[in-house]
């Protein structure tokens, strides 16, 4: 359910997805026919689920982005506003085609997708309600639509609204070019290697800090936890994850960038808005649900 209307607001600008989930055995090599033990669908994809999981935990989201006019895209909008969102920057484009996914998940938790993106959808930005931006305390975006995220980060960058990019694996001159225009970019581990080629992971972060007025890089790495870094440290820092079983990864890191925007909206500070994400992502990976804020509160504790 939606926050109340005091609770700060994450706007999140990127992708939704319609992901059919299907739990399985085991995730064979091709050629294979196998049956699956259960399926689902719903809502998926970076932006959209960071935004579910900023309501869930206890504040209000807007998703901005794009879904067609197919089959998929009006029952993505209804289920964005049943989980609360105000989806006013959702815009349904005539003749697209909606980013769909298909997610295997075996017993132990572990996940082979394949994504569609989309089609059709367009690039330009110049119908995003911009002027908005203002009102939130937090930008959260994807690398899914570059010129969108361009466009949001400027008008939060002269808003003085703080911007989250989840730095998921991308191309290259993709993230080169999103980077410098955050304030916080967390990557996991394939995006980090993509933005930053042959370097280690606490210099990857370097390359980033040193990109642009970025003042926060930092990658989730699963089980090992997540390691971050701010301008002038001598070191990066590290937050070991929290010890639970997993049963589904998908969408953990997703959580992890909703929680973190929601966490900065609340002005909470790097130390306590990490553990608070960590927290968040490892309840995700748990129990493959978005978890609310008493259960995240009570892993805290």
């Amino acid at each position: 359910m939606s926050g109340s209307p005091a609770a700060p607001l994450v706007i999140c600008l990127g992708n939704v997805v319609a992901d059919h989930t299907f739990r399985v055995e085991d995730i064979p090599q091709p050629p294979a026919k196998i049956a699956a033990r259960s399926y689902s669908i719903g809502p998926g994809g970076m932006a959209a689920n960071a935004a579910i999981a900023a309501v869930r935990l206890g504040g209000r989201a807007a998703f901005w982005g794009r879904v067609g006019d197919d089959l998929n895209g009006e029952p993505l909008a209804e289920a964005l506003a049943a989980e609360g969102l105000d989806i006013s920057g959702l815009r349904r484009v005539p003749g697209g085609r909606t980013p769909v996914g298909a997610v295997l998940v075996d017993p132990r938790g572990e996940r082979t997708i394949i994504s569609f993106r989309g089609a059709g959808l367009g690039t330009d930005p110049g119908w995003l309600p911009l002027d908005k931006v203002r009102e939130a305390g937090a930008l959260c975006c994807d690398p899914r639509w570059q010129e969108g995220v361009a466009a949001a980060a400027a008008a939060a960058r002269a808003a003085g609204v703080p911007v989250v990019l989840d730095g998921e694996r991308s191309e290259t001159r993709i993230l080169v070019d999103l980077v410098p225009r955050v304030d916080h970019a967390i990557f996991s581990v394939p995006g980090l290697a993509n933005f930053a080629p042959g370097c280690s992971p606490e210099e990857g972060l370097r390359r980033a800090l040193a990109s642009g007025p970025v003042q926060l890089a930092a990658v989730t790495q699963g089980e090992n936890g997540v390691l971050w870094l701010v301008p002038g440290a001598a070191k990066a820092e590290r937050m070991p994850a929290f010890p639970v079983e997993a049963t589904n990864t998908t969408g953990a890191g997703d959580v992890f960038h909703g929680a973190y925007a929601l966490a900065v909206a609340e002005g909470m500070p790097v130390p306590v808005a990490m553990r608070f994400a960590s927290a968040a992502g490892a309840l995700r990976a748990r129990d493959g649900a978005t978890p609310d804020r008493a259960m995240v509160d009570g892993l805290l504790r």
